[in-house]
């Protein structure tokens, strides 16, 4: 037997089929704010991060290069 011959009765079965794990879709006029404070927290602290270990990257080529 073919290997296409042994996926086309899953590909058959799968093409009608709704996905297990949505069972509606999400109500955009009602946002979930818990979620949504974390993820723009989330982004801020690492922003934060980001630009603090810049500052320090930039400091210590400063005194590496003796321009400081």
């Amino acid at each position: 037997m073919t290997f296409s011959r042994l996926l086309s009765p899953a590909s058959l079965l799968r093409t009608g089929s709704r996905s297990v794990f949505t069972s509606s879709k999400p109500d955009t006029s009602r946002p979930n704010w818990l979620r949504v404070g974390l993820a723009f927290g989330a982004s801020a602290f690492l922003w934060a991060l980001l630009f603090k270990q810049h500052s320090s990257d930039v400091r210590e080529y400063k005194v590496r290069n003796g321009l400081e």
